[in-house]
């Protein structure tokens, strides 16, 4: 499952939700990260890779213009278990800005649900 995961040039193959990702997949580095939520338009934004452990977790941090205002950090989790891989995503919001967002979330969620599903499928085939 962490090939998929971290195979970028791919997603456009198979994620409906993230469709495309690009940059160095390393601590501290850049990525630009592309995605379309359900019912919603597309967005691109650049979030700096805070852990890489393969076959274990995929962590990075996004920001809207400063720290502090509106942050979002997303990990991707693998764990082995004796029928095979659990996979888990988690994102926090944290700003100033996230009390007048409460409820925008819904589309965001429905596109990691659609990824999952579809990313599961991938790394079975």
């Amino acid at each position: 499952m962490w090939q998929v995961l971290t195979d970028f040039r791919h997603y456009s193959e198979w994620n409906p939700f993230i469709t495309s990702i690009s940059g160095p997949l390393a601590r501290g580095e850049k990525l630009k990260v592309r995605i379309e939520p359900p019912g919603k338009g597309a967005m691109t934004f650049n979030p700096t890779v805070l852990i890489v452990e393969p076959e274990r977790e995929l962590r990075w941090k996004g920001k809207v213009l400063i720290n502090g205002l509106f942050d979002g950090e997303h990990s991707f989790r693998l764990e082995r278990t004796a029928r095979g891989t659990r996979f888990e995503q988690g994102e926090r919001f944290t700003g100033v800005l996230v009390p007048l967002l409460n409820g925008a979330f819904g589309p965001t969620e429905q596109g990691f649900k659609a990824m999952n599903e579809h990313l599961k499928r991938r790394a079975e085939n």
